[in-house]
């Protein structure tokens, strides 16, 4: 053989090998990378290929799958009552990434989860029949906080104190995902959403955290309770009025100047939502110790996941005297979700423990066998002492049955609450935030409910804004429909 066709020969063969290695390193490298990119479109296809699971509310299935016409994706997802469940359910769609509970359980409402396999699909390679997941959610509760929200835009959470199950989240405007389930129907209706200066698509119960107001006056009285710095509601505080911010020529006064604040006890400081009793009491107590509280009861957690990742409600650092005494009333740079100050009214409703909220039950294959059950692996942890708790809620009954939360007030039920009005944009130049947190016990079967309710914004008059003329009667709805026999 001569020497050109030998070399011409050794090239080939060079040739060759390198497009087997390049073969072999994409199948066994970069195939798993390339089956999941994004824009792979036969993930789409095998995805909707089938109906996909269900997401459940009292036994009843809320989402669906419905066949389509004239496109290489068989199925898609449907919804009933969208709007209603919207903030719990998030959307499945042909052309977007999934979000809330249809995001976090994918890959087992499209059975590609590997605990849904059974031995003949581990045989045939084929895809196994989806799962379900059975919600947590009260229909009742959901709609009565839905309709007591109406065109607010706001959110309101409901939460068992006892069990952790979130029994409503709801957050308003709201929006139909159905409208974005279609692949050639959902980018209008992306463009139009993301355009509503309302911002449907924000879940507000679990993911836009706000100035809590005065709601946030329970933690800081929690934290004083605690550490001794006062030993009972009942002992009146030295707390001048108004209370002159350390550091500034500012003084922090009341929202009502004839109220009785003045070294006013914990339990009239909160019945008269009196700022210069809590502004000086998380200054005598000092920002640590308000912080520890704050996130006993959940403040700066950015992994609070229920299952679905909740924004972290923040209580800040390093803040002078002033921006302290500030943050007892809920204000300078403390942030919450309606979620959070659930939280704390459901610790204290709950004699002082916190049961990990959670608005999925239990998730299961198409058989029904259990894959995971929330319920049962709900844990506990003591947030403040029995007495505390005890102590709090005596003084949030009298917020209700005395003071600035009387539109909470429910028939054949214990209430206990606090109103909130947070301050908005410079100088409180914008429409304040609205806030109510309770809680309620039947007289009659015993049920108890955790409720908070943000208002952000409504048709009613700036000078009409408070927590117990928008949010207490939203969250009396929701209570009432909670505690039904």
């Amino acid at each position: 053989m001569n020497r050109t066709i030998r070399r011409a020969s050794v090239f080939t063969l060079l040739l060759v090998f390198a497009l087997l290695v390049r073969a072999t390193w994409v199948q066994f490298y970069e195939g798993r990378a390339l089956a999941d990119d994004s824009d792979n479109r036969r993930n789409a296809i095998e995805t909707y290929a089938e109906p996909l699971g269900n997401i459940v509310v009292a036994g009843e299935s809320i989402t669906g799958s419905a066949r389509t016409k004239g496109s290489d994706l068989a199925y898609k997802r449907t919804y009933t009552d969208g709007p209603l469940y919207a903030a719990v359910t998030g959307y499945a769609s042909q052309a977007y990434a999934p979000t809330q509970l249809e995001g976090i359980y994918a890959d087992v409402l499209n059975g590609t989860d590997p605990r849904l396999k059974t031995v003949t699909d581990t045989v045939t390679g084929g895809r196994a029949a989806p799962g379900n997941v059975v919600t947590t959610i009260d229909p009742a509760v959901q709609k009565a906080a839905y309709r007591a929200l109406g065109d607010k835009k706001g959110a309101a959470v409901a939460i068992d104190p006892e069990t952790g199950r979130i029994l409503a989240a709801v957050s308003t405007p709201s929006y139909d995902p159905t409208a974005l389930t279609g692949a050639n129907t959902a980018g209008e209706a992306w463009t139009r959403l993301n355009g509503d200066p309302d911002k449907p698509l924000t879940n507000r119960a679990l993911r836009q955290p706000l100035p809590p107001g005065s709601t946030f006056k329970l933690v800081v009285a929690a934290a004083a309770l605690e550490d001794g710095l006062y030993s009972s509601v009942d002992e009146r505080t030295d707390s001048p009025d108004p209370y002159p911010l350390p550091g500034s020529s500012k003084d922090l006064t009341n929202e009502n100047p004839s109220a009785p604040c003045e070294n006013a006890s914990i339990r009239v400081a909160l019945q008269y939502s009196c700022n210069n009793v809590f502004g000086k009491m998380a200054v005598d107590l000092g920002q640590d110790k308000v912080r520890d509280m704050a996130e006993e009861f959940g403040f700066n957690d950015d992994e609070q996941d229920v299952p679905v990742r909740a924004y972290a409600s923040v209580y800040p650092s390093d803040m002078d005297p002033a921006q302290t005494a500030l943050s007892g009333i809920g204000q300078f740079d403390v942030t919450a979700t309606p979620l959070q100050i659930a939280m704390v009214s459901a610790a204290i409703a709950n004699d002082g423990e916190l049961v990990s909220p959670h608005m999925v039950s239990r998730v299961t294959d198409s058989g029904g066998d259990v894959l995971e059950d929330h319920d049962e692996d709900a844990s506990a942890r003591r947030i403040v002492s029995s007495s505390t708790a005890e102590q709090l809620r005596s003084a949030m009954r009298t917020v209700v049955d005395e003071g600035t939360g009387s539109n909470a007030q429910l028939s054949g039920a214990t209430v206990g609450g606090k109103t909130g009005t947070a301050q908005h944009g410079e100088n409180n130049s914008k429409t304040p935030y609205a806030w109510f947190t309770s809680y309620a016990e039947s007289g009659s079967n015993g049920k108890k409910v955790a409720v908070a309710v943000l208002v952000e914004q409504s048709d009613a008059a700036r000078s009409e804004v408070s927590g117990n003329g928008l949010a207490a009667p939203i969250a009396r709805e929701t209570m009432k429909a909670a505690l039904r026999d």
